[in-house]
């Protein structure tokens, strides 16, 4: 589950971890009188929020209330804006990033720390990966003073900023591991006249453990509908960037098949996991959600029949008849039938796992 970032920076604030200053309104004229400039950001959990005109400054409490005008009046990727959290501006001198993160090739929590902050971070890894330093975590243990402290000099701190980032490694971890989290981040956290400073903050709470957590999924306003109606479905759903739309039955295959497409050019703008056992209600609720997406321009239907049986997807296909481009393949459990049955509908399918990929960014309308 996604935190808004004025919920992450209210679990950073208890571990000690200096955030901006502000306030949350859910009206214009909640806007309180505005000393120094101020910053207004929709809480809105999606990546690129800025670029999408939902961070606005404003010197003055007239532009404040115009400007929370604005972003009321917007749905930025699918989210309406119900929230603003108002922040002091911050005067900076630099922008670093701290995070942990959960590495699925180790199994453990990764803390990583880079001089580069206030950029995607994925990005910078891909093309300048000599810029970031990281150090996995023994859960047994936890982060040890000296591991921080390394990780900070080496990206450029020294002086206090060097010992107060330490610290705030430490303190972000102690929140990870007592919120059950799978991603916490602070990017960027600035250096100011002041110190260091959290002028954003990032969240994830593992969905499994909410029920000892205090956040509750479902009555979030950080997931679209499509997400609450995956949750209804019972079907595993994440919003992503690009413009295809994949489906598959089981986590390995989806991962496996956004990999093939992403080899051909393209990215995915969602996936949805069918999971094992599917039927044809829940190929029928897949197809309803992805067309829900705006901008998906073709989709890919990767389905492996085990205990799945490929018939019965085959006929959900058929009953929604998608509208939007669509590439099917399939192997497994009552195959041919499926086939067939697709055949006589009027859809082609694929065998190959890179053949479908590729077919789904050439089809791209």
């Amino acid at each position: 589950m996604k935190l808004q970032e004025y919920e992450a920076a209210g679990i950073f604030e208890e571990y000690g971890i200096p955030v901006a200053k502000g306030y949350l309104v859910s009206k214009p004229e909640e806007i309180k009188e505005v000393e120094k400039p101020v910053v207004l950001k929709a809480q809105v959990t999606v990546g690129k929020r800025g670029k999408s005109g939902g961070i606005l400054f404003a010197e003055s409490r007239d532009e404040a209330i115009e400007k929370a005008k604005k972003l009321f009046s917007m749905t930025i990727q699918g989210l309406e804006v119900n929230n603003i959290l108002v922040v002091e501006k911050a005067e900076i001198n630099r922008e670093y990033y701290v995070g942990i993160v959960i590495d699925r090739e180790s199994g453990r929590p990764t803390l990583i720390m880079t001089s580069e902050g206030g950029v995607n971070i994925e990005e910078l890894a891909a093309k300048s990966p000599d810029k970031i330093a990281k150090k996995h975590i023994d859960p047994l243990i936890g982060i040890q003073y000296h591991d921080s402290l390394y990780l900070a000099e080496s990206v450029g701190l020294s002086g206090k900023d060097m010992k107060t980032m330490s610290g705030i490694a430490v303190k972000l971890y102690s929140a990870f591991e007592d919120y059950d989290s799978e991603l916490a981040e602070i990017n960027p956290l600035v250096s100011t006249p002041d110190g260091l400073l959290a002028i954003d903050a990032v969240f994830n709470i593992d969905d499994n453990a909410l029920y000892r957590q205090k956040f509750d999924r479902k009555e979030s306003q950080t997931i679209t509908e499509r997400e609450k109606l995956a949750d209804d479905y019972d079907l595993a759903y994440v919003d992503l960037d690009g413009d295809i739309g994949i489906v598959g039955s089981g986590a390995g295959l989806v991962m496996a098949t956004l990999d093939a497409v992403a080899e051909y050019g393209g990215a995915a703008s969602c996936f949805l996991d069918l999971g094992g056992g599917a039927g044809t209600e829940d190929m029928q609720h897949a197809l309803e959600i992805i067309g829900m997406k705006e901008g998906v321009r073709s989709m890919y239907l990767n389905i492996f029949g085990g205990i799945t049986q490929c018939d019965k997807i085959a006929q959900g296909i058929i009953d929604f008849n998608p509208t939007i481009p669509t590439v099917v393949r399939m192997l497994g459990t009552n195959e041919e039938k499926a086939k067939e049955m697709l055949k006589e509908a009027g859809y082609e399918t694929v065998d190959d796992m890179e053949e479908g990929a590729k077919k789904a960014v050439e089809i791209r309308e």
